[in-house]
């Protein structure tokens, strides 16, 4: 933050004793403001250190998501420059609120996402969109109520350049033709799932909005006569078409036009472009770096020779694909510096034809091999010992991969940050040999019955720079190799220990060491009680995502620590645990708190339930048993309904 004076004013104050920060210039306190803003406590502390701080704080604050729309009053005069507004986890954001946003921010907003908001009409965001002219990025995915009126207050935002309307099903050729006139520098469009919008409003943005970059028509009911408009723009990087079922290859044969500045093209779940249409719609892209052909056609010689003419391509996406053997062929040959490779459930896929294509494409840094049922030890052995730069190696479920082969990974592959070994027959040696690679930031090791705290061990003493793990029905873990991974893993944000037997209240107080700790799921873990989930509660701050279900030992007193200390948990799985009327109501209390599933609570009633529904008032998505529903008044549910929380009935028999 630039400031015209060097040094803040101090009031005279004779009979106070001198304060150690009145030293610091403005322009130092705002250097460290800027190195606080993932850290919200941090950013409070700093704000409440002393006025003048305090003071400085609210002028520098440029972005701002506020919980609830009702604590906006008190932060329009607190943050006056605000630029960036998130009001994603604002469902009940409504006309009247943007009217207060738009003339308190109308010099300073240049952003605002109303992604998950459904109360405000056209009017309001005519408002808006009149009064800040700065705006330049709007998301308004998932409104689903607004009209073609939206689309002409939209319109209004001559200086917007980046617009997301996914899932606006209601707006037409005619409203998408208003925004297409009215906001002229528009450079990304997001149109995906717009069930009403086709050829002519596709063929509007085309022949308006000569800046765009990107461009998102997924599942649109177009053909190609809008992608002749489209190809001509001139900046046009990135295209997505996906589920573009309109879309074939007599349609892609007419096409005259060529885009040369393409760079990404997404053709998934198109399955009436075979090899001949592709060519058609990429002939003369000269930029194409990625290409993305998933659930398409079969992946053959004549496909792949589509992609010869691109130099530039690095990543090729063919999951879901049937591959034939010509088609490896022809992608070994491929002169082109591919860097990601995704093959997940392709059919087809052997050790011969793997062996040989990343022999061809030694430089790949990304490979994702998920489900392929056909690669064995071969293939680990040559894909370890080509491509020795590898950072991402997903390989779920390849059942006819041996142990050893996981040796392997860890001696050859040094660079890996991430690598899925999920269902799959790795051991402790595995584990010792993959604790090689320092860098490693997401390992996912369910469903592993063969590794043991002793390989677990090896990797939290040597990977300090987890952020993810995934342990999920890996039984033979105990509390030994997750204290590992707690004392080891400072950095770590997400650990799933669900449905592990051997896990205590011991592998919680581990896992508390974690202050960057954001979710947690322990459902299944007989072993844990609210002892554990007390010490969590008190030392993972950041914790968002909780799933204890069928933690039959957690009670109220657990949700008490959680009421007083997790006031950023946005998500939590209740079911089956011994929580009553006393804990749910303590919850509510948490002001952050969007989602809940309640299901088998058997110390719950229906006042409780009632009382903590309307305590929470952030809730947007409550999953019950259905046998509530008869029992809550239907004034709160109308109440809750209207204030933006959807409820999911579940008629699940209990489950022992």
């Amino acid at each position: 933050m630039k400031t015209q004076s060097k040094r803040r004013p101090q009031p005279p104050s004779p009979d106070s004793s001198p304060n150690p920060f009145d030293i610091l210039t403005e322009e130092i306190v705002c250097k460290i403001l800027d190195h606080l803003h993932n850290d919200p406590f941090a950013t409070k502390a700093f704000s409440l250190t002393c006025k003048a701080f305090y003071f400085i704080e609210s002028r520098h604050r440029r972005i701002l998501k506020p919980l609830r729309p009702e604590l906006l009053p008190r932060i329009f005069h607190r943050y006056p420059f605000v630029s960036h507004l998130d009001l994603s986890m604002c469902p009940r954001v409504d006309d009247n609120t943007l009217n207060v946003i738009s003339s308190t921010w109308k010099a300073t907003l240049q952003s605002i996402n109303l992604s998950r908001s459904r109360f405000f009409t056209n009017a309001g965001l005519s408002s808006l969109f009149v009064n800040c002219s700065g705006l330049v990025e709007v998301d308004l995915c998932n409104a689903t109520q607004l009209t073609d009126l939206a689309a002409s207050a939209i319109a209004e935002a001559k200086n917007l350049e980046r617009l997301s309307l996914a899932r606006c099903k209601s707006i037409t050729d005619m409203g998408i033709g208003c925004i297409a006139v009215g906001c002229r520098k528009l450079r990304s469009l997001c149109l995906k799932w717009c069930l009403r919008v086709g050829d002519l409003g596709v063929e509007l943005i085309a022949l308006k909005c000569k800046q765009i970059r990107s461009l998102d028509l997924s599942y649109l009911p177009i053909t190609e006569k809008s992608l002749n408009s489209v190809l001509q723009l001139q900046h046009l990087e990135d295209l997505v078409l996906e589920g573009c079922h309109g879309i074939d290859d007599d349609g892609l044969s007419t096409l005259d036009q060529s885009c040369k500045s393409l760079k990404m093209l997404n053709l998934s779940n198109c399955q009436n472009v075979t090899h001949t249409g592709l060519s058609y719609l990429i002939n003369g892209t000269e930029q194409l770096q990625q290409i993305i052909l998933a659930y398409g056609s079969s992946v053959t010689s004549d496909l792949v020779k589509c992609l010869n003419a691109y130099s530039k391509l690095q990543s090729i996406k063919l999951d879901g694909c049937t591959v034939t053997w010509s088609g490896i062929k022809a992608m070994a040959s491929l002169n082109a510096p591919v860097e990601e490779l995704s093959l997940s459930k392709c059919l087809g896929l052997t050790d011969d034809g793997l062996s040989f294509l990343v022999q061809s494409h030694k430089d790949l840094r990304k490979l994702d091999i998920t489900c392929c049922r056909k690669i064995t030890y071969t293939s680990i052995d040559i894909i370890t010992n080509s491509c020795t730069s590898l950072t991402s190696l997903r390989m779920e479920s390849c059942s006819l991969i041996p142990k050893e082969a996981f040796v392997l990974i860890g001696a050859r592959c040094s660079f890996l940050e991430e690598l899925d070994a999920t269902d799959n027959e790795i051991d402790d040696e595995g584990l010792k040999s993959i604790s090689r690679c320092s860098k490693l930031s997401i390992l996912k090791l369910g469903i592993c019955s063969n590794i043991s705290d002793e390989g677990l061990a090896k990797v939290g003493s040597s990977c300090s720079m987890l952020k993810e793990v995934d342990l999920y029905r890996s039984v033979a873990i105990s509390d030994e190799g997750i204290a590992a991974i707690g004392e080891g893993c400072p950095a770590l944000e997400m650990i799933n220990i669900a449905y592990n037997d051997k896990i205590t209240d011991n592998s919680l107080i581990s896992l508390s060491k974690c202050r960057l700790l954001k979710a947690l799921e322990i459902r299944g873990c007989l072993g844990v009680s609210s002892i554990g989930l007390s010490a969590i509660a008190v030392g993972c701050k950041q914790l968002t995502v909780l799933d204890i279900k069928k933690c039959f030992n957690i009670n109220d007193n657990g949700m008490l620590p959680l009421a007083q200390f997790s006031q950023n948990l946005k998500q939590i799985n209740l079911s089956y645990c011994s929580v009553t009327d006393v804990g749910l109501v303590a919850l509510a209390s948490i002001s952050r708190l969007q989602n809940m599933t309640i299901l088998h609570l058997a110390g719950l009633t229906p006042n409780g339930l009632a009382a903590a529904l309307l305590a929470c008032r952030a809730l947007t998505k409550v999953k019950l048993h259905a046998s509530f529903r008869p029992l809550l008044p239907q004034s709160i549910l109308g109440y809750m309904e209207a204030h933006g929380c959807v409820f999911h009935w579940r008629d699940k028999a209990f489950q022992v």
